[in-house]
């Protein structure tokens, strides 16, 4: 049974900064990759970055390129999503996921384990 904990929500104002934590604990590895989705009130849960345990490989939903960064800690079995210059559009609950298998990061149908969310507001 696979667990993820998300940490580092909060309220920011707007073009503030935010670190969101996830420590990933599903067994002996991590699984294939690691996800960051969020949902906004009335809105569908929508994918926003994503990044592979083997080799790095990151991914970014098109509204967040060049803001946000996601990393990892390997020995932490932590992912990490650094969010700059946010905006009210960011506002949302925040939520990590990991997949067992491979294929494309952004499919949230193909995610195994999810965390229990985190929230995070922009003030403007």
């Amino acid at each position: 049974q696979g667990q993820l904990v998300e940490s580092g929500g909060g309220l920011v104002q707007a073009g503030g900064s935010l670190r969101l934590s996830c420590t990933v604990s599903v067994g002996a590895t991590s699984g294939y990759a690691t996800g960051w989705f969020r949902q906004a009130p009335g809105k569908e849960r929508d994918f926003v970055a994503g990044i592979t345990w083997s080799d790095d490989s990151t991914y970014y939903e098109e509204s967040v390129k060049g803001r946000f960064t996601i990393s990892k800690d390997n020995a932490k079995k932590t992912v990490y999503l650094q969010m700059n210059s946010l905006n009210s559009e960011d506002t949302a609950v925040y939520y990590c996921a990991t997949r067992l298998t491979s294929g494309a990061l952004s499919n949230i149908a193909n995610y195994d384990y999810w965390g229990q969310g985190t929230q995070v507001t922009v003030s403007s």
